[in-house]
């Protein structure tokens, strides 16, 4: 089957994935676009996986002020080089993990650090876990894993800190 430039253009604008990336699944999944992005995405999870050891000591410290000065955000977001630190993908990564925190507040970083003595559900208190604002059907750990696959590098969130007008910090 042949493949079309627009074909790829598309998917490449739909995953992020690179030209060749985008090309060969095409080819496998002979044009299906919607069988073409989960077999990119499984892909992702695989070159994830692989990076999930390497050091992460780069990075931005990226703040966010919402409504009218009465929301704060500062999170910290590692990279393994300053070069990605400085890319585009990355500081939108870091602008919207900074808005998430802002609009959905979490407790802690991940599922296994939701402390005993609250009680809430730890799906929507850990930040990895809780569903993307902007696009509800994938969760937080899926955009850094797609920003993984698209800068090649391990990307973790290191910390955060959210402070909300009149609210006692704990």
């Amino acid at each position: 089957m042949d493949i079309t430039a627009e074909q790829i253009k598309n998917l490449r604008k739909l995953s992020g994935a690179g030209v060749m990336d985008c090309r060969g699944v095409l080819i496998k999944t002979e044009g299906d676009i919607d069988k073409a992005l989960q077999l990119l995405k499984e892909q992702n999870l695989l070159k994830v996986e692989k990076k999930a050891a390497r050091t992460t000591a780069q990075g931005v410290v990226e703040s966010y002020v919402h409504a009218g000065g009465r929301i704060g955000v500062i999170v910290e977001v590692n990279c393994e080089t300053d070069f990605v630190a400085r890319t585009e993908d990355f500081k939108e990564l870091a602008h919207n993990l900074a808005m998430q925190i802002a609009a959905m507040a979490p407790v802690c970083i991940n599922k296994e650090d939701v402390p005993d003595s609250i009680d809430v559900d730890p799906q929507t208190a850990s930040l990895l876990t809780q569903p993307f604002i902007r696009d509800t059907t994938i969760t937080v750990q899926d955009i850094i894993n797609n920003t993984i696959a698209k800068t090649g590098e391990n990307i973790k969130v290191r910390r955060f800190a959210r402070f909300e007008l009149g609210e006692e910090t704990k």
